[in-house]
């Protein structure tokens, strides 16, 4: 897991370093934005693709379980939405920024979730060994 924080430490440091030329410059656009035709349909798109996991991250929580999530996939879909933020500063497209941090918060929360639930099932399933284990030896 460590050479996983590692890379997505190095990821951040670039996306970081490329960083310098975004100091808005008109910030009277930043409190009352005019938005063009293709950020309305770029807010519109962002909205149905981040908020698709979100039924999979309620279905967990009401099962209290992290049966069905695929931890893995979801730190490649994490690293992927931080590139997306970052080519969206680039190109400075507000639905591109604003669509991937929300759905970084909702991965972050999906996997915090399938973190607590899996730690919680291997201790129930430790203690239900020992009881079986001190059960037998009666």
């Amino acid at each position: 897991m460590s050479r996983l924080y590692a890379v997505a430490l190095a990821v951040l440091l670039i996306m970081l370093c490329g960083c310098d030329d975004l100091v808005p410059r008109d910030t009277s656009s930043l409190l009352i934005p005019k938005f063009t035709r293709s950020e309305i349909f770029g807010f519109l798109a962002g909205f149905g693709t981040t908020f698709a996991a979100v039924p999979d991250l309620t279905a967990m929580l009401k099962r209290r379980s992290s049966a069905g999530m695929n931890l893995r996939m979801a730190a490649i879909m994490g690293v992927f939405q931080l590139l997306w933020v970052y080519y969206g500063l680039l190109i400075a497209s507000r639905p591109v920024i604003a669509w991937n941090v929300v759905a970084v918060v909702i991965n972050f929360l999906s996997v915090a979730a399938y973190r607590h639930f899996a730690r919680k099932e291997r201790l129930e399933r430790a203690t239900r060994l020992e009881r079986s284990a001190s059960g037998s030896l009666r």
